[in-house]
């Protein structure tokens, strides 16, 4: 008997309690099953069970050891089912939660090419920049961008966003270019956030990241206005390159600021903690890694 098929007889005797019912569910004698658990504490040199005519009952050491065993026959079972859904085809449902910009900009091209790949997999797409639960509102896969994850969340990072300070030249023309992050508290700034709340923006300075008060008379939740706002000269504005990308290749705003780095902000697919995940939703994954990784390069 191999290493495996000892340790799931462990854990079917474990489980029922009892050599003989495991027997019955084998087909074979009760001193065939008896016997191979005994081989099995023989070569691990533990006591894993103490029986009596009445009862069986774990030892500390057949405790602990059932606990591996489970998590390793999951991960052998979980092996096995990914080996074998490679040879599917992806199909099934996947509901997934987008961010507003990015999710219209950058993503949607990419799903509607997925889906044109995928035509057994149907989507559902939700675009919102509030934080869903993933658990309880039946999300398969979120993507968030953040520059740091919580304790316990399950992702993976598939890309990475630049932030960058930009405004119209129209305004940089009226009102001056700022030469450092301290300047901005002089200046109208376009906040991401509720109106009435205190904002910093942070930058890099001689390797030390660092708040920098900003005041701001127009405050949205959505960078797209905002960046439009700055646009049409209302202020200066920091937000993600793709969402400023195309006011810059029309020439419509200007970066300032450049020698000041802000921190990258990371993409992530987010994951339901109390499940697998599924075949199709691992390929929806490795397709968007892809494609976002080749646009970064």
């Amino acid at each position: 008997m191999d290493r495996l098929d000892a340790m799931h007889l462990f854990v079917r005797v474990a489980e029922l309690g009892s050599f003989s019912a495991v027997a019955l569910q084998l087909g074979v004698a009760r001193s065939v099953v008896t016997r191979q658990i005994a081989a099995l504490e023989v070569h691990l040199g533990v006591k894993l069970m103490v029986r009596s005519t009445r009862r069986l009952a774990l030892t500390s050491a057949g405790t602990a050891y059932l606990e591996k065993c489970r998590v390793i026959l999951n991960l052998v079972e979980s092996a096995e089912a990914d080996v074998a859904e490679e040879r599917l085809t992806p199909r099934g449902n996947i509901r997934i939660s987008l961010p507003l910009s990015f999710g219209l900009k950058r993503l949607a091209p990419l799903l509607l090419d997925f889906s044109q790949r995928y035509p057994e997999v149907s989507l559902v797409m939700d675009y919102t920049d509030r934080q869903v639960n993933l658990i309880e509102e039946g999300i398969d896969l979120s993507i968030r961008i953040t520059r740091r994850l919580e304790a316990g969340d399950v992702a993976r990072k598939i890309g990475t966003g630049q932030m960058l300070v930009v405004a119209a030249p129209d305004y940089l023309a009226r009102h001056g270019c700022p030469q450092h992050p301290a300047e901005l508290i002089h200046h109208e700034c376009l906040g991401y956030t509720a109106a009435g709340k205190q904002q910093n923006w942070q930058f890099m300075i001689n390797g030390q990241l660092e708040n920098f008060p900003i005041r701001s008379r127009i405050n949205a939740n959505n960078g797209d206005v905002l960046t439009e706002a700055a646009a049409q000269g209302l202020g200066i504005t920091c937000q993600p390159d793709f969402i400023t990308d195309s006011f810059l290749a029309a020439g419509r705003i200007a970066p300032i600021l450049a020698d000041y780095p802000i921190p990258e902000l990371g993409i992530y697919a987010m994951l339901p903690s109390n499940r697998q995940v599924p075949h199709r939703v691992r390929v929806l994954m490795d397709y968007l890694t892809t494609a976002l990784l080749s646009r970064e390069s």
